[in-house]
């Protein structure tokens, strides 16, 4: 066997998997400040709605 091939081959494995998990983590934040977003969005228009009937239905004649 081959020692510094060994060597190579098993620090390019572990660069890979630091590389992984940090992609990883970087897209966790991503949805968790999505998902912070969107309920600040659905709070404000919730807030916003004074009367949520108006506008439910649409009434049309021709």
């Amino acid at each position: 066997m081959d020692i510094p091939a060994l060597s190579m081959a098993l620090s390019q494995n572990r660069i890979l998997n630091d590389v992984g998990i940090a992609m990883l983590s970087k897209s966790l934040d991503t949805m968790e400040q999505n998902g912070a977003a969107m309920i600040a969005t659905l709070d404000a228009s919730a807030e916003l709605s004074v009367n949520p009937d108006i506008g439910s239905n649409i009434d049309i004649r021709i």
